[in-house]
């Protein structure tokens, strides 16, 4: 089994796989960045508002690719939060309050002086809460020179690639997930401290099946990770860690990956019920501003 250091994987793009979005809008591409998942968009400026049907395929790209992107934007808090409720209703997160002016909106930094990251871990967003986003927009402030990519990872493919007896076995189990694990926790520390919301009146543990179907295309998905699980529910912590560790190195094998590259105004638009993201670590030293805005979810089943 790979471990964690495959997981870091090349970008890879093949101009056969260009394929239009809409043809009434010529200049709207999807291109694939991988195999696995992600593609990104061109011909779009999302600061401005967009048409129905614009919108209609960027959410089936979403769809399916999982996570899109779109580079060279230039958003304002505002336009960003527009952008957004597009496709669904915002969402607050529990543990880091917004911007004074924009309580959707929180900021993700990294200092030059800090040593831990926001969100370095494979992990699907909040998944402790009883009702999990349906997704994530982030858009890309100040990055470092080099260093600072997120990998993705399609838990469709980590589902379908299970052995007939594990899927049987995992079909009617559940496992719990809460705030508290620490190797997630430590990297909202800062930012915790910064901007405190008050998280105690917040319930931080949920129960949810292992493996979901996804609300809009009806597909199984691998519903653990590696952030935020910690434990099969009615078995012990012991009992679930071997069982948890096997599907948390084969829902990221590289085959199921990729990697994108930040840019200046560079967007991901990610889907949080079929996909995982790990916000790789490396570039101590120099200062990440990035925002973000949450879309609400339903209670996983």
């Amino acid at each position: 089994m790979q471990g964690p250091a495959a997981d870091i994987v090349p970008l890879a793009v093949g101009n056969d796989k260009i394929r239009r979005v809409n043809a009434s809008h010529p200049k709207i591409e999807v291109k694939p960045i991988s195999p696995a998942l992600g593609a990104e968009i061109y011909g779009v400026d999302i600061s401005r508002p967009l048409d129905d049907r614009v919108v209609a395929e960027i959410r089936a790209a979403l769809l399916e690719h999982l996570v899109v992107f779109f580079r060279d934007q230039s958003l304002t808090p505002q336009s960003l939060i527009a952008f957004a409720k597009r496709f669904g209703e915002l969402a607050r997160y529990p543990f880091v309050k917004g911007m004074d002016d924009f309580p959707e909106v929180v900021e993700v930094i990294k200092r030059e002086d800090e040593v831990h990251n926001f969100g370095g871990i494979w992990h699907s967003d909040t998944t402790y809460l009883e009702r999990p986003p349906m997704g994530s927009v982030l858009y890309a402030c100040e990055i470092p020179p080099l260093g600072g990519d997120t990998l993705f990872a399609n838990m469709y493919l980590a589902y379908d690639t299970l052995s007939d007896g594990m899927k049987a076995f995992l079909s009617d189990l559940n496992a719990v997930n809460s705030a508290a694990k620490p190797d997630a926790a430590v990297g909202r520390i800062e930012r915790k401290t910064e901007r405190p919301t008050g998280e105690d009146e917040i319930k931080t543990e949920s129960v949810h099946p292992i493996v979901r179907t996804h609300p809009e295309t009806g597909r199984k998905a691998l519903y653990v990770n590696r952030g935020h699980t910690v434990k099969i529910d009615g078995f012990s912590e012991e009992e679930s860690r071997p069982i948890l560790e096997y599907l948390y190195l084969h829902q990221t094998r590289p085959e199921f990956t990729c990697r994108f590259r930040w840019t200046p105004g560079a967007v991901a638009f990610w889907d949080n019920r079929a996909a995982q993201h790990n916000a790789i670590n490396d570039y101590q030293g120099y200062r990440r501003v990035m925002q973000r805005v949450t879309l609400a979810g339903e209670k996983p089943a």
